[in-house]
């Protein structure tokens, strides 16, 4: 796999090599070995899957410490955009996002270590969205950052008047308002 590196520190794209013939396509999505080695030592225990219709925006989400997660995500049909945002107090892009474009197509796949906030909005008709965690889900634990943000001022690729948002979700509060419980980045990933 290519490791891709973003303006985020721990944050990767990775990029599968492909081997293409007249059957289709093979890749390995997904080797311990190599992530532990290219990537970070990271345990996976828990694999969720979404489907969801184009102009859903889910986000913008992490769980506090000490539930956080890392987690490593794929679209396998259709179109999002993924988004990401620096929550962790001690970083120098602290309040900072990328987004990376994940599709069927592209096979990419985006490492979100702990300390940063998740989101994604479905550009196709529908998208199946996989995503393996570290650490199991834990409700008592969840956050969120509003999605609409005009500090973070993230360009989800779909027009406010046609976003589909959970209630859950129009509940979070601005970024102004939010008090990071991510200090420490280094001990993040101590359990």
């Amino acid at each position: 796999m290519e490791i891709i590196k973003t303006e985020l520190d721990g944050v990767i794209i990775l990029r599968p090599h492909i081997f293409n013939d007249a059957r289709g396509y093979f890749f390995e999505s997904y080797s311990q070995r190599e992530f532990d080695e290219q990537v970070m030592p990271v345990r996976f225990v828990q694999d969720n899957e979404s489907r969801s219709s184009r102009g859903v925006i889910r986000g913008l989400h992490f769980q506090r410490p000490p539930h956080t997660q890392s987690k490593l995500v794929r679209c396998t049909s259709g179109r999002v955009l993924d988004v990401v945002v620096d929550l962790r107090l001690d970083s120098p892009t602290y309040g900072k996002w990328t987004s990376v474009e994940l599709s069927a197509e592209n096979h990419l796949q985006l490492f979100v270590p702990r300390g940063f906030a998740h989101g994604f909005s479905v550009l196709s008709p529908t998208a199946v969205f996989q995503y393996k965690c570290d650490n199991f889900y834990c409700p008592e634990s969840e956050g969120g950052i509003t999605l609409d943000d005009p500090f973070l001022n993230i360009d989800w690729q779909i027009p406010p008047s046609e976003a589909i948002l959970s209630e859950k979700d129009l509940r979070h509060p601005l970024f102004k308002d939010f008090t990071s419980p991510f200090i420490e980045t280094d001990k993040l990933y101590k359990k």
